[in-house]
Parts: structure tokens; sequence; C-alpha cells
């Protein structure tokens, strides 16, 4: 009973299956009412009666009305988005309703008729009312319900009535129009399930899509967005230069790229952790992206380098200008101290700009050309802007071509070492002696080390150059006794995880002793990495090796610092020995660095003495040893060696004669 309840209930849980029967019945309803008055008007002429013309005319005509009425009713709604859910709900049970009462309505009209027809009308009448009955199920079968109690209220009605009429004399049709009520039944429940399940398919597929695109969405935006700040990363950046190339809109100085690179991030990373320079980062976005123009695209394409992609239309205002004016106020809003921990972080900004000025760069070559000058920036100090020039380029190009050849330079034997001497400050005698690196041999002619040092620096190549200065210099200098060899150490080598294995193995492949090795290693480099200089000096000292703190004078060492990793000596720079005179403020300096070094047990080393009265003034401060051109330029290894016994020699003529004179 509960099932059979279930059937001719009419179920309103499923919004969405409501609206896909109303959509449906906009198509069938009309139709149905169609056939309803189709069949009425058959009726109405096979049974007309004058005498009757309440029966036969003014009822059927009446139900032709209604019928018509809501068939325009139906073709009228285009669709179910009209309405709410809830008047949808309404509208179904008031077809519910209706397909009832209009069945009622027509069987007891049609009985009516049948009652005083004759017997040709009377075969027309249940043949209609049979086939209204079959096609008003059919048109309902969408909505189970509402077909469910056609089927039923006109079956039992007909079933009653016909099988008492007459004597029972149409038993049989009315059984087997029972038979019939059956099969619609069933066929209305299975086709009823399957458009239910079809909507409930066709809602889940509706869902899986949303979420495949929402998917899809989210993909895109984690691929083409810097996850830490939100804002596009270098994909997207690159796919809107190739939009920008694609419109092929772009007018001389419309276009222009400011790229920015923050100086001193590495540094706030290094000490304070990465969740410090994350909040950083996050800190300068938000203020870059306030400060960005409308209609300009603000990318993080690395982890502290941003670029700004400016359009202008402006003919009066270039976008080389424009993109000046924000790269201006970009540098101030980089340069405002952001607070993290409790600890004040400050930055600053190198900035390269590149506009395209002729209208025939394209926009990935404006990319390219910002970030070089960008370098170029930085290469001249902090907090500058630099605008692309070709002679940038042609920079460049001198560098890249520099670069491949330093690596066959070293193949082809062609760099040399020249040694430049270090003398006691007391006797004379050459005591130590720098090796340098020199590229005599070079295809294209002789390059000064200013020009190739920088670039392998750069490059990584300083690293093998390092090691082939030692190396020889390790052979070369070997047979020289007591002689301290002294090379520099470049903060690249240094960073490199093997440095000091490397080192090791070419005093025990050489068999030059580690106690008359020095190591110098630049005050840049101590400041900027303290923990790994720190391990590097003590793994040294352990060996016997000693170190010597290079460009004394330049930045700013602590006393802390001197003390923490026990140089054995410091280099003072020869900015502090020009203009060396008695008694002015640069002698006063000189002479409280020295007594400095000597408390903390240190021997200074000044370098870039040219003089002898530069000479003098450090031998009465009490400097330890002496290097610069007064003593000896840098020279060949046979060179050196005849210098090396004339200063030995001369220094003990000049400790007889002292030794005589006491």
């Amino acid at each position: 009973m509960r099932a059979l309840l279930k059937l001719l209930t009419l179920d309103v849980s499923d919004a969405e299956l409501m609206r896909a029967q109303f959509n449906s019945f906009c198509g069938h309803i009309p139709l149905l009412y169609g056939i309803l008055v189709c069949n009425t008007l058959a009726i109405t002429v096979t049974s007309f009666d004058p005498q009757q013309i309440g029966k036969t005319l003014v009822s059927p005509m009446l139900i032709s009305a209604v019928a018509l009425g809501r068939a325009i009713w139906w073709l009228r709604q285009a669709d179910a988005q009209q309405f709410s859910d809830a008047e949808i709900s309404g509208q179904l049970k008031r077809t519910c309703i209706l397909a009832v009462v209009m069945t009622l309505t027509f069987s007891v009209w049609a009985i009516w008729v049948y009652q005083d027809a004759d017997g040709y009308a009377r075969s027309n009448l249940t043949f209609f009312l049979a086939l209204s009955q079959v096609s008003t199920v059919f048109c309902l079968m969408t909505l189970r319900a509402a077909a469910m109690l056609v089927a039923l209220v006109s079956t039992i009605s007909f079933a009653l009535y016909f099988s008492w009429i007459d004597g029972g004399i149409m038993l049989p049709q009315a059984l087997v129009l029972c038979c019939v009520c059956v099969g619609m039944a069933v066929v209305t429940h299975s086709f009823n399930r399957t458009f239910s399940e079809l909507v409930r398919s066709r809602r889940t597929l509706h869902l899986r899509q949303l979420e495949t695109e929402k998917l899809s969405e989210e993909n895109r935006r984690i691929a083409f967005s810097d996850p830490l700040t939100g804002l596009p990363n270098r994909r997207e950046l690159l796919q809107r230069l190739d939009q920008l190339e694609a419109c092929a809109r772009l007018g001389p100085n419309s276009l222009a790229v400011v790229f920015i690179d923050l100086d001193g991030f590495k540094e706030i990373n290094d000490e304070h952790g990465h969740q410090a320079g994350d909040a950083l980062i996050r800190s300068v976005c938000q203020r870059l992206s306030q400060q960005c123009p409308e209609h300009a695209t603000l990318a993080r394409v690395g982890g502290d380098e941003f670029t700004i992609v400016l359009e202008t239309h402006d003919t009066a205002q270039g976008a080389q200008a424009r993109a000046l004016i924000v790269a201006l106020r970009m540098l101030e809003e980089i340069a405002v101290p952001v607070v993290v921990d409790k600890h004040v972080l400050q930055v600053s900004g190198s900035i390269g700009i590149a506009a395209n000025l002729d209208g025939t760069s394209p926009p990935r070559e404006l990319l390219r050309r910002a970030d070089m000058a960008m370098y170029h920036a930085k290469t001249q100090g902090k907090g500058q802007i630099a605008l692309y020039s070709d002679e940038l380029d042609k920079g460049r190009l001198r560098r890249l071509d520099i670069e491949a050849q330093i690596g066959g330079g070293l193949s082809r034997e062609e760099f040399d070492i020249v040694y430049q001497p270090i003398v006691d400050a007391a006797t004379g005698a050459i005591v130590s002696a720098e090796a340098l690196l020199r590229w005599p041999r070079r295809s294209q002619g002789v390059l000064a080390p200013d020009e190739f040092i920088d670039i392998a620096e750069v490059t990584g190549q300083i690293h093998p150059l390092g090691l082939y200065v030692l190396e020889r210099a390790c052979m070369e200098l070997r047979p020289f006794d007591d002689l301290i060899l002294s090379v520099n150490v470049s903060p690249a080598q240094f960073r490199h995880p093997s440095f000091e294995k490397q080192v090791f193995a070419i005093l025990e492949a050489t068999g030059f002793p580690p106690a008359r090795l020095q190591l110098e290693i630049t005050e840049s480099y101590l400041l900027a990495n303290p923990e790994r200089a720190l391990n590097a000096v003590k793994t040294f000292k352990a060996q016997g090796i000693s170190l010597a703190l290079d460009d004394f004078g330049t930045g700013f060492t602590s006393i802390h610092y001197l003390r923490s990793y026990g140089f054995s000596n410091i280099k003072m720079d020869k900015s502090l020995i020009v203009g060396l005179e008695p008694g002015n403020k640069a002698s006063l300096l000189v002479t409280g660095a020295i007594t400095l070094a000597s408390a903390l047990d240190m021997e200074v080393i000044a370098e870039g003495v040219e003089t002898e009265m530069q000479a003098e003034i450090l031998r009465k401060a009490e400097c330890h040893k002496l290097q610069g051109f007064l003593f000896g330029r840098p020279m060949a290894l046979s060179d050196f060696r005849q210098h090396f016994r004339d200063s030995r020699g001369l220094a003990g003529q000049s400790l007889a004669a002292a030794a005589a004179q006491a």
C-alpha cells in the first residue's frame, strides 16, 4: 500500500528533477491538450444531437476551452529558469490536480453522452475515450504521479461503468483496458525511473565538469602565479609578453620593461632565515603593487627579482619616461624598513629599464635588455637605476667572449704566475711572495687581471683558476727554503664545498709544507659569510696553514671578528697608504691600526708602498712587513729568484753592519 501511495505521490525533494519535468511538460502538455481537444471534437461530431445542445455541444466546448487555455499557457513557458523552485513545485502540483480533474470531467462527459448515443456513436466514443486515456498517460510519463493518477482514475471509471452497462456486454473491453492500464503503469514507472536517473546523471556530470573546471583553473593559477605573493610568475609574464607581440600594435616608445632586483636579500635570508625573507618579500610586493600604475603588470620572476611591464599610448610622455618615474617610486618603497620578529630588515633595489624606443624591439627582447641594465646598475652600487643602451650589449658580448676563452686558456696553458715580494720591514729581506695570475699568451692579446678576474668570479671559473695558481706556485716556490707563499682566495672558492680538501690534496701532491702557505681572504667575504669563513679558518689552521685578512681598512671588520677568527696577518689596504706623510691623519690612522693588530698578536703587512718616506713611516709605526713597487713589481719566477737572492744578501750585510756598530 505504501509503495502504491509512493507511486501516486508527487516527489518535490529534487529541485533539479522538477525543473527537468517542467521543461519536458513545456513540449508535452500542449500536445496532450491538443489530442484531448481533437478527441472531444470527434466525439461531438459523431454524437451531436440538436435536442441535447448542453450535452453534445456546450459541454465539449467548455472542456475544449479549458484545454486550449492550459495548452497556450504551457506554450508560453520557454524556460524553467524564470521560476523559483517553489513556483515550479506549485505548477507541477497544479498539473497533477488538473490532470485528474480533466480526466474525470472528460470521462463523466463521455459516459453521459454514451447513454443516449446510437451503436455507431457508442463504438466511436469508446474508441476515443480509450485513445484519450492512453495518450494522456504517455504525455504525462515524465511526471509519474500525474500519469499514474490519470491511468488509475480513467481505468477505474471506464471499467466500472462499462462492466455494468448493457448487462456487461462491454466487460471484455473493460478488462482489456485494465490490462493496458497495468502495462502503461509498468512502462511509465520504468520510463520515469530512467528519466530521473538521466537527470541525476546529467547533474553528476555537470558537477564533475564544474569540479574539473575549478581544478583546471586552480592548476592554471598555481602554474601561472607565485605561491608566496600571489603575483604573476615568470611563465605568466612571458605569456603576457607573447600576447603583446602577437597584437602587433606597439608603436615607438609605447612599451617598457622594468627589472628589479633586491640588494642584500640573500644576506637577510642567511642571517634571519627563510621565514623572515618571505615576510620581507611579501611586504615589498604589497608596496610595489600599490605603486604599480594602472594597465601595468607586476610579476615576481625570481627569489628577489620582480618585473613590471608598462604600456602607454601617451605620445607626449613615452614609456621610458614613465618607467623611470615608476622606478624612482619603487626605489623609495623598497628602501622602507620592515620589522620582522622584532628585527628591522632593510634592503635596497637595483633597477634596469628597457623600452622599445624604435618600435621594433620584441617584448621578450626588452625583458632581456632590462635584465642586463639591472645587472649594470648592480655593478655601479646599491640603489641605482640604469637605462639600457647598445653599449651594455657590447660589454655583454665581450664578457661572454672572455668567459668562453678562460676555459680554453687553462687547457692551452696560456696563463702564468708572477710573484710580488713581501719584505721584512726591519731588514728588507724578502720573507714571502704573493702569487698573482697573468694571461700573457692569450690568442687575442694580453688581458689585464682586472678584466678577466671579475668575469671568472661571476661565472664560477675562478675556482679552477685559483687551484691552478695554488698548485703551480707550490711547485715553483717549494725550493725556496723558508719563504712564505701567499695566495689570494676568492669568495667563490671559499663557498665551494670541497675547497679545503682540494687545497690539502695540492699540498700533498706538490710536497709543499703547510706551514709555509698563507691564504688571503677578503674582509667583504668575512662579513657576508661569517660562519662558513670561521669553519674554513679553523680547518686550515688545524693543518698549520696561516690566514691573512686582505683589504683591511676598506670594510667594517670589528675587533670581535679579528679575535674570533685568529688571523695570523692582516694586510693593510693600499688606500690607507696613499697620502701617507709624517704627522698627518693618515699616519695616525695607520699607526693606530698597527697597534691594534699587534695587541691581538697579529702581524701587519702594508701593501702599496711606493716611496721610501712611506716605508720609513711604517717602520717607525712598527709595521712588520712591507709590499709594493718600492720593493719590487710582480715578476716572473726567474727574476724573482734573483731578486730573492739579492735581498737576502743585502739583508745579511745590513745585519753584519748593525752588529759591528753594536
